[in-house]
């Protein structure tokens, strides 16, 4: 037995909470279900849960009056009700809280002053800090953008303070990508450690080597800030074959854009996906996005991604070696690129590793190591 294996076992069991904005589907509700199987006993706050997430958390999920009608209905409006009800949650009979937040207010809870706090933060909330402007030009609510206008230059400033106190309550960060490790410094003043979204490695394979692999492809929720556009207008320039999987309110427009080289798929199953993904030259990524969960599950496919520079890309792409990247959120800069692309000189194999560094047991285990470094710090301060 090591050292470390009997202190783990000669120290109390933890009392331990986990808290998330909502969990209804997507990159950051795999956080939670990773840290419900490192802590199956513990329960799982959140405002809303649908019924597919209550499943999968065996029933451990606790909810209040935000999961019924007409809130469960207005989550996208009901903001500062999240404020109050994550500010007022009983925690008082836990000693480990782990927050997991990104465009929420989960991480705006109060634990007991004897308990820690971890916030596993996927994003300062976009709209009060970095991508403001943005939300500001298209706010996403359609008919209602003047009222999401209206309300957000109003109220950005007591919920940019409100934002800022409730980070320094919490006791330690860890970050998704180095891109957020950044904004947490830049809009919290706060440090944090880097421990990068958990990914299902074993969905895909890497056994199709590059001479034989065909299309392009590109994975995702079909939205302005996605910017399939772009991709979907380079290959249609240049005549190469595309496969664009999903949907959402930009699909009609990237339908009506498209070449004869592009082909569209709404509803494939994750098996399906994950075997387009590994017949790949290469997935594209025009999005600034904060981690990046879907090219890290192709390049666990063995599959390089051509990404625009920036966000969480900057930790996973690595030039020449898992793929490219294109300098301007432009079809112009991503063309320039895919001329140049040659899937031959990227092995499969050296793509997979890399996509390694993000499986789930890694994640598992950077997330205890990093529990047992603040505990043994705190037994000798």
């Amino acid at each position: 037995m090591t050292r470390n294996e009997s202190n783990r076992q000669s120290k109390p069991p933890r009392r331990v909470a986990i808290v998330h904005d909502w969990l209804i589907g997507g990159g950051a509700e795999r956080v939670v279900f990773e840290l419900h199987k490192m802590f199956p006993e513990a329960p799982i706050y959140t405002s809303y849960c649908n019924d597919e997430w209550r499943e999968r958390l065996d029933g451990k999920v606790t909810t209040g009056f935000l999961q019924h009608w007409p809130f469960g209905k207005l989550r996208k409006y009901v903001g500062l009700l999240r404020i109050w009800w994550f500010g007022h949650l009983d925690l008082s009979g836990y000693d480990l809280v782990i927050s997991s937040s990104g465009n929420g207010e989960a991480f705006g809870v109060k634990p007991p002053k004897t308990a820690t706090h971890i916030c596993y933060c996927h994003t300062p909330t976009h709209y009060y800090w970095r991508h403001y402007d943005q939300y500001m030009a298209n706010p996403g609510f359609g008919a209602f953008n003047w009222l999401a206008r209206l309300g957000l230059r109003s109220l950005v400033g007591p919920l940019r303070r409100w934002d800022y106190k409730a980070a320094q309550r919490v006791d330690y960060f860890i970050a998704n990508s180095t891109h957020i490790q950044a904004d947490i410094k830049q809009y919290y003043g706060r440090e944090s450690v880097v421990v990068a979204p958990p990914i299902d490695v074993d969905r895909f394979k890497a056994s199709m080597p590059m001479k034989d692999r065909t299309a392009f492809i590109t994975v995702g929720r079909q939205v302005p800030a996605k910017h399939t556009e772009l991709i979907v207008e380079a290959c249609t320039k240049l005549g190469l074959p595309l496969e664009v999987i999903g949907n959402g309110p930009e699909h009609e427009k990237l339908v009506a854009i498209a070449g004869p080289t592009v082909k569209f798929f709404t509803r494939l199953s994750d098996k399906a996906v994950a075997e387009h993904m590994g017949c790949a030259q290469a997935f594209l990524f025009a999005s600034f996005d904060d981690a990046g969960v879907t090219p890290r599950e192709a390049m666990a496919a063995g599959t390089p991604v051509i990404a625009y520079r920036a966000g969480g890309a900057l930790d996973y792409v690595v030039e020449n070696e898992t793929g490219l990247f294109f300098e301007e959120q432009t079809a112009e800069a991503l063309i320039a690129v895919l001329k140049k692309f040659n899937p031959e000189k990227f092995k499969p194999s050296v793509v997979r590793n890399k996509a390694l560094d993000s499986s789930s047991e890694a994640f598992r285990k950077h997330i205890q190591d990093f529990i047992d470094q603040i505990s043994s710090d705190s037994r000798h301060s």
